[in-house]
């Protein structure tokens, strides 16, 4: 099958995008990873091993959304399975974005029970309820289909003494929900048994506000 060729412009945006997610302090060095549904068949991933901080195009992996199979030779992440698992199973995501911030990646590695994340509005306005999935080995096939199955009714979840996952129908909407998303896990760290979550009827009334959870202003 011949695939017609990526913007200049659409790799550029990939590009940009991950560089305000590492100013953001949402990965470190190589960690993390990000993907974008490019058209109806292919998406954009950031190559294996690359940086999100100096990206560039050549950084880029055009991977197909059916199979994760690469067509531009480059690398891509070695999570590339939830992240074409979950844009397969979720017509209504265009972002994928793996991160690793330090409030939430401690809690992933804590052994929670039963935790209230919405302590702030912003977590069931923008995020709903998270998901948790066990830990499984990095690049997985287990890891890629417990991801995609949790993310089928989640739009964000942390990765057990891995990181997180969220997604998101643009850029700006993935990075919002993980930047809030750690806010309310350092709220969490730093408050212990003293912080007061919202209550159910008050996460209920502010749950049905949007259409869709993870989404933002279109960048």
């Amino acid at each position: 099958m011949a695939f017609k060729i990526i913007p200049e412009q659409q790799l550029d945006r990939f590009v940009e995008a991950c560089h305000q997610i590492a100013d953001h302090g949402l990965v470190r060095c190589g960690s993390g990873n990000l993907s974008w549904r490019a058209d109806d068949t292919r998406m954009l991933v950031k190559a294996s091993r690359a940086w999100m901080s100096d990206l560039t195009r050549d950084d880029v992996a055009i991977c197909r959304i059916a199979d994760g199979a690469t067509t531009n030779e480059r690398k891509p992440s070695v999570e590339i399975g939830f992240h074409a698992g979950i844009l397969r199973a979720r017509p209504d995501v265009n972002v994928v974005l793996h991160f690793q911030t330090p409030a939430a990646t401690t809690l992933a590695c804590m052994d929670l029970k039963d935790a209230n994340f919405a302590v702030i509005p912003e977590v069931p306005y923008y995020l709903g309820p998270v998901g948790d999935v066990g830990y499984l080995a990095p690049g997985s096939e287990g890891l890629a289909g417990a991801v995609t199955a949790v993310m089928l009714d989640h739009d964000v979840a942390l990765l057990r003494n891995h990181g997180q996952i969220t997604v998101a129908k643009d850029f700006r909407g993935a990075i919002q929900n993980a930047v809030f998303f750690e806010l309310a896990c350092e709220i969490l760290l730093r408050g212990g048994d003293r912080v007061r979550p919202l209550s159910e009827a008050d996460v209920r009334a502010l749950r049905p506000t949007v259409s869709r959870r993870g989404s933002a202003a279109a960048v």
